[in-house]
């Protein structure tokens, strides 16, 4: 099953199957995640990291999905990679600071990981799928 084609429960209860909804849900959530940290300075800089590399996720997986090519589009889904990535990052420090409950974000740090994972492999396939191109005989001259 590849990650466009299976189906899942996401943080928010929603079930989908394909990966930009999946990603705009992330987002989504982790805004309302950001809304409700309580005030301080510690979580106003951690809530805007957050904000930025959660929602980024979605953004940049929509821009994958328009690249030109095979190299555009491992470019745009290595962002993707980082940012879901930070994102569980920014999950965990709010946890191991105590600023938030564990299981208040559990779900939220599950789907971090696992954006990561099918980004990660994403990537992988469509690299061997670059190398499984049968190149031409011909060569073309490059001017100096």
């Amino acid at each position: 099953m590849n990650a466009e084609g299976g189906t899942r429960s996401t943080p928010g209860g929603c079930v989908t199957g394909d990966l930009m909804e999946r990603t705009k849900v992330f987002a989504m959530h982790t805004i309302g995640l950001v809304e409700s940290l309580p005030r301080g300075r510690t979580t106003e800089v951690i809530g805007r990291q957050l904000l930025r590399s959660g929602t980024s996720v979605a953004a940049n997986y929509r821009a994958a999905r328009r690249a030109r090519s095979g190299r555009e589009f491992i470019a745009k889904m290595g962002i993707v990679e980082e940012e879901a990535d930070e994102s569980a990052f920014w999950f965990e420090l709010l946890v191991e600071t105590e600023l938030v409950p564990a299981a208040r974000v559990a779900a939220l740090r599950d789907e971090a990981s696992q954006l990561t994972a099918i980004t990660v492999a994403s990537i992988r396939t469509a690299r061997r799928s670059m190398r499984d191109v049968p190149r031409s005989g011909f060569r073309v001259r490059r001017s100096p």
